[in-house]
């Protein structure tokens, strides 16, 4: 049987709840962001002590490399923020996002590229850059994706053909935008980041992952869990 006729025939709670577990980490900024919101509205005009917090000016697309321009200082109820936020636009400005953020909302933390990716990470958690050999699977993924990582090596002619499974159901944390497309910054500053995708992983499939696409062609294989 087609696996998509089996997930389109899988019970909806099943299909929603595999769906949550992909995008979590997108959902859970939007959410953060969403109760900022709505404990502004909440508060604002009660007499509530504000704290200056650096919000977007505009509507954020994943990738997209903070300017001053992306940014703004608006006074927020202290309760509203819980110390989320960033006061200052010198320590955004240069960071990528690493999922989208709609005007007015907060910059929080987990939305940003860099070490703001391992937000909430279990100790010793690594952010490791992958290079698929097939750079279309990068415009499959977003945030929040489990994939199992593959290593295939030789040719199958002078080289015997072999894979070796690096690690299982490794969270994506960030992927270039646009897919293929290049950016600048985030990883260096060559502008070398067409087709990449970065992963989370414990200290042992980091290790194994580091140096990965050198040592052959790296697959990706999306998954909903172990």
């Amino acid at each position: 049987m087609d696996p998509r006729n089996r997930s389109q025939g899988a019970p909806l709670g099943h299909r929603l709840r595999r769906m949550l577990h992909r995008r979590k980490r997108l959902i859970t900024c939007l959410l953060l962001s969403a109760a900022a919101g709505v404990s502004v509205e909440a508060l604002v005009g009660d007499g509530s002590p504000t704290t200056p917090v650096i919000s977007a000016s505009r509507d954020l697309a994943v990738g997209t490399v903070l300017s001053a321009a992306d940014l703004s200082l608006v006074d927020l109820p202290v309760d509203a923020v819980a110390g989320q936020g960033f006061q200052g636009t010198d320590e955004l400005v240069g960071q990528q996002l690493a999922v989208p953020l709609p005007r007015g909302f907060p910059v929080p933390a987990p939305a940003l590229g860099g070490a703001g990716l391992l937000a909430g990470a279990a100790p010793g958690t690594g952010a490791v850059p992958l290079r698929p050999a097939d750079p279309s699977t990068v415009g499959l993924l977003a945030p929040g994706q489990l994939v199992d990582v593959i290593l295939r090596t030789g040719n199958g002619y002078d080289v015997a053909a072999d894979s070796t499974v690096l690690a299982r159901a490794a969270p994506v944390l960030w992927t270039a935008p646009g897919g293929t497309g290049t950016t600048s910054g985030m990883w260096g500053g060559g502008g070398e980041e067409a087709g990449l995708v970065v992963v989370a992983a414990g200290p042992e499939e980091a290790a194994a992952l580091a140096g990965a696409s050198s040592a052959g062609d790296v697959h990706l294989i999306l998954t909903s869990g172990r």
